[in-house]
């Protein structure tokens, strides 16, 4: 019996472009100037692509950024924040049927983080909300923030689902432990094997679990 659904945000809630493409161009830029010549172009904008669906340290080992061009980065997103509504996907009222205990878990900076939740508005739609904030130096990890939730609020691994889209975060964290992960397969995203299951609209999770 699922007691838990654990919900990553960006790609999952909401667009992660819904930000607004213009409010990373300053990252964007200053990581940019800070290259000289060590990616090439095309490697670069590669790179800020994977930006918009992965946390910034992660996009930064993969593609093997200098220090510069990691410094520049994360001195401007460190203090990004939005300042506008949020809508989310279509389907988020789906959320308000769930009535299973749901978490929400998100990797990023944290102010950044905690103001696209705010734009939501759905931080009262989540029993806790929990940031695995890249910028703070008591950082742990996804994994350790699901650890967590199942300890502290006395939920066996397999009483709990993990939604979310990235194989390398989520996905894998809630596999390590043991939990059953779905994909959410929102536009853009590419299906994992690394998944248990998959879905394309959260709608898709309200039935099976009234059964």
């Amino acid at each position: 019996m699922i007691k838990a659904l654990i919900f990553d945000l960006d790609n999952c809630l909401a667009p992660a472009t819904q930000v607004g493409e213009a409010l990373y161009q300053p990252a964007f830029e200053a990581i940019r100037i800070s290259n000289d010549g060590t990616l090439s172009n095309d490697r670069l904008e590669e790179s800020f692509e994977a930006v918009w669906s992965n946390a910034f340290d992660w996009v930064a080992d993969q593609y093997r950024y200098t220090p510069a061009m990691r410094r520049a980065g994360w001195e401007r997103f460190a203090f990004l924040k939005v300042s506008h509504p949020m809508n989310g996907y279509s389907d988020l009222a789906a959320l308000e049927q769930i009535e299973q205990d749901c978490f929400l878990v998100t990797s990023g900076f944290r102010r950044l983080q905690e103001s696209k939740i705010d734009a939501l508005g759905i931080r009262k739609r989540f029993r806790a909300t929990f940031i695995d904030a890249i910028d703070e130096p008591e950082r742990t990890s996804k994994q350790a923030i699901f650890q967590r939730i199942l300890e502290d609020f006395q939920i066996a691994s397999d009483e709990t689902l993990v939604i979310g889209d990235n194989p390398h975060s989520e996905i894998a964290a809630g596999n390590r432990l043991g939990i059953q992960t779905i994909q959410t397969l929102r536009p853009g995203i590419a299906k994992s094997v690394e998944a248990c299951s998959h879905i394309h609209s959260l709608d898709e999770l309200v039935d099976p679990l009234q059964r």
